[in-house]
Protein backbone atom coordinates (compact mmCIF):
# COMPACT_ATOMS: atom_id res chain seq x y z
CA UNK A 1 0.00 0.00 0.00
CA UNK A 2 1.56 3.30 -1.05
CA UNK A 3 0.81 6.80 0.17
CA UNK A 4 -1.17 7.85 -2.91
CA UNK A 5 -3.47 4.82 -2.63
CA UNK A 6 -4.14 5.53 1.03
CA UNK A 7 -4.89 9.23 0.57
CA UNK A 8 -7.15 8.55 -2.41
CA UNK A 9 -9.29 6.29 -0.22
CA UNK A 10 -9.73 8.63 2.75
CA UNK A 11 -13.30 9.69 3.61
CA UNK A 12 -14.36 13.32 3.36
CA UNK A 13 -16.06 13.26 6.76
CA UNK A 14 -14.91 11.64 10.00
CA UNK A 15 -16.10 8.12 10.75
CA UNK A 16 -16.76 8.26 14.50
CA UNK A 17 -19.32 5.45 14.79
CA UNK A 18 -19.64 2.10 13.05
CA UNK A 19 -22.96 0.56 12.10
CA UNK A 20 -24.01 -2.61 10.40
CA UNK A 21 -21.02 -4.87 10.98
CA UNK A 22 -22.28 -8.48 11.33
CA UNK A 23 -19.96 -9.35 14.21
CA UNK A 24 -20.51 -9.18 17.99
CA UNK A 25 -18.91 -6.06 19.48
CA UNK A 26 -17.02 -6.88 22.66
CA UNK A 27 -15.39 -3.55 23.52
CA UNK A 28 -15.29 0.10 22.53
CA UNK A 29 -12.20 2.20 23.28
CA UNK A 30 -11.31 5.84 22.79
CA UNK A 31 -10.54 5.15 19.12
CA UNK A 32 -11.04 1.45 18.36
CA UNK A 33 -14.04 -0.84 18.21
CA UNK A 34 -13.31 -4.51 18.92
CA UNK A 35 -15.39 -7.33 17.43
CA UNK A 36 -15.33 -11.08 18.09
CA UNK A 37 -14.66 -13.19 14.99
CA UNK A 38 -14.63 -16.46 16.92
CA UNK A 39 -11.04 -17.52 16.30
CA UNK A 40 -9.72 -13.94 16.11
CA UNK A 41 -10.55 -10.31 16.83
CA UNK A 42 -11.41 -7.50 14.44
CA UNK A 43 -9.96 -4.15 15.53
CA UNK A 44 -11.44 -1.17 13.70
CA UNK A 45 -9.89 2.28 14.20
CA UNK A 46 -12.48 5.03 13.96
CA UNK A 47 -11.63 8.67 13.29
CA UNK A 48 -12.40 9.61 16.90
CA UNK A 49 -9.87 11.82 18.64
CA UNK A 50 -9.21 12.02 22.36
CA UNK A 51 -7.32 14.65 24.31
CA UNK A 52 -6.62 14.63 28.05
CA UNK A 53 -8.38 11.22 28.13
CA UNK A 54 -11.66 12.74 26.86
CA UNK A 55 -13.16 11.79 23.49
CA UNK A 56 -13.74 14.95 21.46
CA UNK A 57 -17.03 15.58 19.63
CA UNK A 58 -15.22 16.00 16.30
CA UNK A 59 -13.05 13.39 14.61
CA UNK A 60 -10.28 13.72 12.03
CA UNK A 61 -11.37 12.34 8.62
CA UNK A 62 -9.34 9.27 7.70
CA UNK A 63 -7.33 9.24 10.92
CA UNK A 64 -8.23 5.61 11.67
CA UNK A 65 -7.03 4.45 8.25
CA UNK A 66 -3.82 6.51 8.48
CA UNK A 67 -2.93 5.11 11.90
CA UNK A 68 -3.80 1.54 10.94
CA UNK A 69 -1.67 1.64 7.81
CA UNK A 70 1.21 3.20 9.73
CA UNK A 71 0.92 0.47 12.39
CA UNK A 72 0.90 -2.22 9.72
CA UNK A 73 4.07 -0.73 8.22
CA UNK A 74 5.81 -0.66 11.59
CA UNK A 75 4.65 -4.18 12.48
CA UNK A 76 6.37 -5.39 9.32
CA UNK A 77 9.50 -3.36 10.08
CA UNK A 78 9.80 -4.66 13.65
CA UNK A 79 8.93 -8.32 13.03
CA UNK A 80 12.59 -9.26 13.45
CA UNK A 81 12.53 -7.95 17.02
CA UNK A 82 9.22 -9.40 18.22
CA UNK A 83 6.20 -11.18 16.80
CA UNK A 84 2.98 -9.16 16.64
CA UNK A 85 -0.74 -9.78 16.89
CA UNK A 86 -1.59 -9.49 13.17
CA UNK A 87 -2.76 -12.69 11.48
CA UNK A 88 -0.78 -13.42 8.30
CA UNK A 89 -2.37 -12.48 4.97
CA UNK A 90 -4.71 -9.70 6.09
CA UNK A 91 -6.21 -9.39 2.59
CA UNK A 92 -7.10 -13.07 2.64
CA UNK A 93 -8.60 -12.74 6.12
CA UNK A 94 -10.76 -9.81 4.98
CA UNK A 95 -12.01 -11.78 1.98
CA UNK A 96 -12.72 -14.91 4.02
CA UNK A 97 -14.82 -12.94 6.50
CA UNK A 98 -16.68 -10.79 3.95
CA UNK A 99 -14.99 -7.50 4.87
CA UNK A 100 -15.02 -5.91 1.42
CA UNK A 101 -15.42 -2.13 1.88
CA UNK A 102 -12.15 -0.34 1.08
CA UNK A 103 -12.44 2.18 3.90
CA UNK A 104 -13.25 -0.57 6.41
CA UNK A 105 -10.27 -2.63 5.24
CA UNK A 106 -7.89 0.32 5.55
CA UNK A 107 -8.91 1.00 9.14
CA UNK A 108 -9.10 -2.65 10.28
CA UNK A 109 -6.78 -5.33 11.61
CA UNK A 110 -7.62 -9.00 12.14
CA UNK A 111 -5.56 -10.15 15.08
CA UNK A 112 -4.88 -13.04 17.43
CA UNK A 113 -6.81 -13.32 20.67
CA UNK A 114 -4.28 -12.45 23.37
CA UNK A 115 -4.22 -11.35 26.99
CA UNK A 116 -2.99 -7.73 27.19
CA UNK A 117 -0.46 -6.88 29.88
CA UNK A 118 -1.81 -4.58 32.57
CA UNK A 119 0.86 -1.89 32.11
CA UNK A 120 1.61 0.48 29.25
CA UNK A 121 5.25 0.45 28.19
CA UNK A 122 6.58 3.96 27.57
CA UNK A 123 10.09 4.65 26.24
CA UNK A 124 11.56 8.15 26.16
CA UNK A 125 14.62 9.49 24.43
CA UNK A 126 13.92 13.18 25.07
CA UNK A 127 12.72 15.16 28.09
CA UNK A 128 9.27 16.37 27.12
CA UNK A 129 5.61 16.14 28.10
CA UNK A 130 4.82 14.52 31.46
CA UNK A 131 8.47 13.49 31.76
CA UNK A 132 9.54 17.12 31.65
CA UNK A 133 6.86 18.07 34.18
CA UNK A 134 8.02 15.34 36.57
CA UNK A 135 11.67 16.30 36.15
CA UNK A 136 10.95 19.93 36.97
CA UNK A 137 9.31 18.88 40.26
CA UNK A 138 11.58 16.07 41.42
CA UNK A 139 14.57 15.71 39.11
CA UNK A 140 13.25 12.23 38.33
CA UNK A 141 11.00 10.46 35.83
CA UNK A 142 9.28 7.31 37.13
CA UNK A 143 11.89 6.96 39.86
CA UNK A 144 14.80 7.43 37.45
CA UNK A 145 17.17 10.16 38.65
CA UNK A 146 18.31 12.39 35.79
CA UNK A 147 21.22 14.86 35.70
CA UNK A 148 20.58 18.38 36.95
CA UNK A 149 20.28 21.26 34.51
CA UNK A 150 18.46 19.51 31.67
CA UNK A 151 16.24 21.66 29.46
CA UNK A 152 12.84 20.95 27.99
CA UNK A 153 13.17 18.65 24.95
CA UNK A 154 16.82 17.83 25.70
CA UNK A 155 17.98 14.49 24.34
CA UNK A 156 18.69 12.06 27.17
CA UNK A 157 22.06 10.34 27.47
CA UNK A 158 20.25 7.07 26.73
CA UNK A 159 16.56 6.19 26.38
CA UNK A 160 14.64 5.43 29.57
CA UNK A 161 11.69 3.14 30.30
CA UNK A 162 8.83 4.91 32.09
CA UNK A 163 5.78 2.64 32.28
CA UNK A 164 2.31 3.59 33.44
CA UNK A 165 -0.78 1.90 34.77
CA UNK A 166 -3.49 1.07 32.25
CA UNK A 167 -6.46 3.07 33.47
CA UNK A 168 -10.08 2.42 32.47
CA UNK A 169 -11.52 4.68 29.76
CA UNK A 170 -12.08 8.17 31.12
CA UNK A 171 -9.44 7.86 33.82
CA UNK A 172 -5.79 8.89 33.71
CA UNK A 173 -2.86 6.48 33.44
CA UNK A 174 -0.44 6.90 36.35
CA UNK A 175 3.36 6.60 36.11
CA UNK A 176 4.97 3.70 37.96
CA UNK A 177 8.57 2.76 38.77
CA UNK A 178 10.42 -0.49 38.12
CA UNK A 179 9.44 -2.03 41.45
CA UNK A 180 5.75 -1.27 40.91
CA UNK A 181 5.88 -2.59 37.35
CA UNK A 182 7.56 -5.82 38.43
CA UNK A 183 4.97 -6.28 41.18
CA UNK A 184 2.16 -5.78 38.66
CA UNK A 185 3.16 -8.29 35.95
CA UNK A 186 6.03 -10.27 37.51
CA UNK A 187 9.73 -9.46 37.58
CA UNK A 188 10.85 -11.68 34.68
CA UNK A 189 8.13 -10.49 32.29
CA UNK A 190 8.70 -6.89 33.34
CA UNK A 191 12.40 -7.07 32.52
CA UNK A 192 11.57 -8.63 29.16
CA UNK A 193 9.13 -5.91 28.10
CA UNK A 194 11.44 -3.21 29.44
CA UNK A 195 14.29 -4.49 27.28
CA UNK A 196 12.03 -4.93 24.25
CA UNK A 197 10.50 -1.48 24.63
CA UNK A 198 13.91 0.18 24.65
CA UNK A 199 15.01 -1.89 21.63
CA UNK A 200 11.85 -1.01 19.73
CA UNK A 201 12.20 2.66 20.63
CA UNK A 202 15.79 2.76 19.37
CA UNK A 203 14.78 0.97 16.18
CA UNK A 204 11.90 3.42 15.64
CA UNK A 205 14.11 6.41 16.45
CA UNK A 206 16.77 5.35 13.94
CA UNK A 207 14.23 4.63 11.19
CA UNK A 208 12.35 7.90 11.82
CA UNK A 209 15.65 9.78 11.58
CA UNK A 210 16.06 8.45 8.04
CA UNK A 211 12.64 9.97 7.28
CA UNK A 212 13.61 13.39 8.64
CA UNK A 213 11.78 12.97 11.95
CA UNK A 214 12.74 12.60 15.61
CA UNK A 215 10.89 9.99 17.65
CA UNK A 216 10.90 11.70 21.06
CA UNK A 217 8.91 9.09 22.98
CA UNK A 218 6.40 6.33 22.39
CA UNK A 219 4.08 3.84 24.06
CA UNK A 220 4.00 0.10 23.36
CA UNK A 221 1.49 -2.50 24.43
CA UNK A 222 2.14 -6.21 24.72
CA UNK A 223 0.02 -9.32 25.15
CA UNK A 224 0.55 -13.02 25.79
CA UNK A 225 -1.02 -16.18 24.44
CA UNK A 226 -2.05 -19.23 26.46
CA UNK A 227 1.52 -20.57 26.30
CA UNK A 228 2.96 -17.32 27.65
CA UNK A 229 4.48 -16.19 24.35
CA UNK A 230 4.84 -12.42 24.09
CA UNK A 231 3.39 -10.35 21.23
CA UNK A 232 3.44 -6.67 20.27
CA UNK A 233 -0.21 -5.56 20.08
CA UNK A 234 -2.57 -2.60 19.61
CA UNK A 235 -0.97 0.17 17.52
CA UNK A 236 2.74 0.79 17.16
CA UNK A 237 4.77 3.95 16.57
CA UNK A 238 1.86 6.04 15.32
CA UNK A 239 1.38 9.76 16.01
CA UNK A 240 -1.34 8.78 18.52
CA UNK A 241 1.01 6.58 20.56
CA UNK A 242 4.23 8.51 19.87
CA UNK A 243 5.67 12.01 19.74
CA UNK A 244 7.35 12.81 16.39
CA UNK A 245 9.16 16.08 15.68
CA UNK A 246 10.42 17.43 12.35
CA UNK A 247 14.19 16.98 12.67
CA UNK A 248 14.91 20.21 10.80
CA UNK A 249 12.91 22.26 13.32
CA UNK A 250 14.14 20.61 16.52
CA UNK A 251 15.79 22.66 19.20
CA UNK A 252 15.82 22.21 22.99
CA UNK A 253 14.49 24.59 25.63
CA UNK A 254 11.00 24.63 24.08
CA UNK A 255 8.22 22.29 22.99
CA UNK A 256 9.13 21.53 19.36
CA UNK A 257 6.45 21.37 16.64
CA UNK A 258 5.12 17.84 16.25
CA UNK A 259 3.28 15.49 13.91
CA UNK A 260 0.76 14.42 16.52
CA UNK A 261 -2.35 15.81 18.19
CA UNK A 262 -0.35 18.33 20.23
CA UNK A 263 -1.82 20.93 17.88
CA UNK A 264 -5.27 19.97 19.21
CA UNK A 265 -4.06 19.96 22.82
CA UNK A 266 -2.59 23.45 22.41
CA UNK A 267 -5.88 24.69 20.96
CA UNK A 268 -7.84 23.21 23.88
CA UNK A 269 -5.44 24.62 26.48
CA UNK A 270 -5.84 28.08 24.95
CA UNK A 271 -9.61 27.74 25.47
CA UNK A 272 -9.01 27.09 29.20
CA UNK A 273 -11.25 24.00 29.00
CA UNK A 274 -11.33 22.13 32.32
CA UNK A 275 -10.43 18.80 30.63
CA UNK A 276 -13.69 17.17 31.72
CA UNK A 277 -16.57 16.06 29.46
CA UNK A 278 -18.13 17.47 27.43
CA UNK A 279 -15.21 18.63 25.31
CA UNK A 280 -15.56 21.69 23.07
CA UNK A 281 -16.07 21.40 19.32
CA UNK A 282 -13.02 21.79 17.07
CA UNK A 283 -12.92 24.47 14.35
CA UNK A 284 -12.63 23.26 10.76
CA UNK A 285 -9.08 24.61 10.39
CA UNK A 286 -7.89 22.71 13.48
CA UNK A 287 -9.39 19.51 12.06
CA UNK A 288 -7.81 19.97 8.61
CA UNK A 289 -4.40 20.96 9.96
CA UNK A 290 -4.40 17.97 12.33
CA UNK A 291 -5.17 15.64 9.43
CA UNK A 292 -2.27 17.21 7.53
CA UNK A 293 0.09 16.38 10.39
CA UNK A 294 -0.94 12.71 10.47
CA UNK A 295 -0.59 12.49 6.70
CA UNK A 296 2.81 14.18 6.74
CA UNK A 297 4.19 11.64 9.22
CA UNK A 298 2.90 8.74 7.13
CA UNK A 299 4.26 10.23 3.90
CA UNK A 300 7.71 10.71 5.46
CA UNK A 301 7.90 7.06 6.43
CA UNK A 302 6.57 5.64 3.15
CA UNK A 303 8.63 7.91 0.89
Amino acid sequence: MNFAEITASLPKTAVTTLDGLPFPKIASGKVREIYDLGDALLLVATDRLSAFDVILPDGIPGKGAILTQMSNWWFAQTSGLIQNHLLPDQAGEFARRGITGRDLQLRSMIVRKLQPLTIECVARGYLIGSGWSSYQKTGEVCGIKLPAGLRQADKLASPIFTPTTKAPKGQHDEPINDAQGAATIGAALYEKVKCLSLQLYQFGHDRAKQAGMILADTKFEFGTDAAGNLFLIDEVLTPDSSRYWPAAEYRPDCSPPSYDKQFVRDHLVALKWNQSPPAPRLPADVISRTQEKYLAALKNLLS
